[in-house]
């Protein structure tokens, strides 16, 4: 078995739509990026990618190649999911931690869930995407960003453990 370690940040700016999990939020700020910003799914990616180390999302798919520019994260997990599919891995659960003050995601979290297993071909009672507000921080308090980390096992056998 394997287990990668995913993170992500990109700061909240005006006039971006605000992506997590494939779920766009109404809220009057969005994430900075040359994707479409979504950290969740960023953070996803970089432990799956990591678990079987195979680099990282920046390897994959360069903020400097203009084909990624404004892309679904989504779409590229689905990519990421065939890579590992391909070297035989098999992804056993992904359970990401979004932390942010505002918007308030309680509401939006089983659809980021059921999109992330979607994309990656899993049942949904694998994925959990969970919420903290983290009040104490500062980088949080000022609204100036978003952040999440996870641990994800992926077990290299082809075999599935439960």
């Amino acid at each position: 078995m394997r287990i990668g370690q995913g993170y992500d940040v990109h700061k909240l700016v005006p006039d971006r739509e605000l992506i997590l999990g494939g779920v766009t939020i109404p809220y009057e700020k969005g994430l900075l990026g040359h994707s479409d910003a979504d950290v969740l799914v960023h953070a996803v990616m970089d432990a799956l990618l990591g678990a079987a180390a195979l680099g990282d999302i920046g390897h994959h798919f360069p903020d400097t190649d203009p084909a990624y520019e404004g892309a679904s994260s989504i779409e590229l997990l689905k990519k990421v999911g065939k890579l590992l599919q391909e070297r035989g891995y098999v992804i056993e659960n992904i359970d990401a931690t979004i932390i942010a003050q505002r918007p308030k995601l309680a509401a939006y979290r089983p659809q980021m869930a059921e999109n992330i297993a979607d994309a990656l071909g899993l049942p949904v009672g694998r994925v959990e995407c969970q919420g903290d507000d983290r009040g104490r921080a500062w980088f949080y308090r000022q609204r100036r960003g978003h952040f999440l980390t996870g641990d994800y096992p992926v077990d290299g056998s082809g075999e599935l453990l439960l």
